[in-house]
């Protein structure tokens, strides 16, 4: 069933687990997500950015492909359609018009005034429409060039703060992880994680899951995070089994059998995340 993100990050800040964000791609990365999840009996967010969204035809092309394959692969867990790192007002009313159920607002880059008026405005619109709404706060890191930009955590104060000036139902603040596969070894701060999941009073959503390792993410759940957010390890999961197979089987030149290769890297990379749950 197609529901926003507040109900099943809520239940699963009572009892203390995280629920997983996949970002999908494309009709097959949708479907092994699906799939493997209801298998499993866990909800599931599914997130998409502007990138993939024009990739795939369309904030009505994705909402219609995501609510179809719900029916037509009788997908019985909570599934939650949300828009990643939505760049403007304007995305996210666009992803609410079209049937999405939950939006991001990533104003983080701007000054923190303009930041909680423009997430502002798309609560409010959000509100209307059943939609939950998600945010960041404080400046993470990127990987650009190969090469760690460190950005500035989120503090406590301006966290809680931020939380009661837009009224969002979830926040992502910036504790030390950066977008991408980073390699190296990261300064997370658990900590600070746990001041956060102690005073703000919405689920905590960590940015930047992938590359970590299975132990850091539980840590990060048990400091207080409920929803983590996992897009690279599942690229480079399915990258590194369809190369294998095209490798070995250089005459086929169906696109199903090729695509179809990593299905299986796609689904065991899914599964290995929700068994932090455990």
């Amino acid at each position: 069933m197609l529901v926003n993100s507040k109900k099943m990050l809520l239940n699963a800040k009572k009892k203390g687990e995280v629920v997983f964000h996949f970002n999908i791609n494309n009709l097959e990365w949708t479907k092994c997500i699906l799939e493997k999840c209801d298998e499993l009996k866990v909800p599931v967010i599914l997130g998409v950015s502007e990138s993939a969204i024009k990739y795939m035809g369309g904030y009505d092309v994705v909402a219609s492909l995501v609510y179809s394959l719900i029916v037509d692969l009788e997908i019985k867990t909570d599934v939650c359609l949300h828009l990643d790192h939505g760049k403007s007002v304007e995305s996210c009313m666009r992803a609410i018009d079209a049937g999405f159920t939950s939006v991001m607002l990533d104003m983080s880059n701007k000054p923190y005034q303009e930041n909680v008026e423009k997430v502002s405005e798309v609560v409010k619109y959000a509100k209307n429409n059943d939609v939950s709404v998600e945010a960041e706060i404080g400046s993470m890191g990127e990987l650009k060039n190969n090469q760690l930009e460190k950005g500035t955590n989120t503090t406590l104060e301006d966290c809680v703060r931020f939380v009661q000036d837009t009224k969002v139902d979830s926040v992502a603040p910036s504790v030390g992880t950066v977008h991408g596969i980073y390699k190296g070894e990261l300064n997370i701060d658990y900590k600070l994680i746990e001041n956060l999941a102690n005073e703000v009073p919405v689920p905590l959503v960590l940015h930047g899951g992938s590359g970590l390792d299975i132990k850091v993410l539980k840590k990060c759940k048990e400091a207080g995070i409920t929803k983590i957010n996992i897009n690279s390890d599942i690229q480079d999961a399915w990258s590194k089994a369809v190369r294998e197979f095209i490798e070995k089987n250089k005459e086929v030149i169906d696109p199903r059998k090729i695509i179809g290769a990593g299905f299986d890297a796609i689904k065991e990379t899914v599964a290995s995340k929700i068994n932090i749950n455990k």
